[in-house]
């Protein structure tokens, strides 16, 4: 496997993670099985590309997962700058480690969303820190999976 489409990933079945790609951070969510739902997972603290892999797909095989859906931050003009170039290396370098689909999801304003959310429910600052990266990565998601069935 490798980079797959959006009618290679409507043809597979199974929970899908989705994977908000910061630098400091890794934001997880996980679908049901029937890819209804997101679920915001937890975050990891990005150290080492080998430990922070070793984490993801620990989480994959827990969860018997059948394709990441990695959020691609483009510019808001729709140009790729080097965040995107950066997401495709990461995920690249997966690639190595383990043959899993991944399907990338433009991510622009997905924080920005979920951070509006967090303010309107009157969440506190460090509340909000702690959960920002799952809880976009639960959005990134949820577009895919609200997608898949139109």
């Amino acid at each position: 496997m490798a980079i797959i489409n959006l009618d290679e990933l409507r043809a597979s079945s199974g929970p899908l993670l989705g994977v908000d790609p910061g630098t400091k951070t890794l934001g997880l969510a996980i679908s049901d099985r029937t890819r209804l739902i997101a679920t915001p997972l937890q975050t990891i603290k990005r150290t080492k590309f080998t430990l922070d892999a070793q984490s993801l797909l620990k989480l994959c095989d827990e969860n018997e997962i059948t394709a990441l859906v990695i959020g691609l931050p483009m510019n808001m003009d729709g140009s790729a700058g080097p965040r995107v170039q950066s997401v495709k290396d990461f995920a690249a370098n997966l690639l190595k480690l383990r043959d899993l689909p991944i399907f990338f999801w433009d991510e622009r304003l997905s924080t920005m969303a979920v951070t509006r959310g967090m303010l309107e429910a009157d969440m506190s600052r460090k509340k909000r820190a702690e959960n920002v990266d799952k809880l976009a990565a639960g959005y990134i998601l949820q577009g895919v999976l609200d997608r898949l069935r139109t």
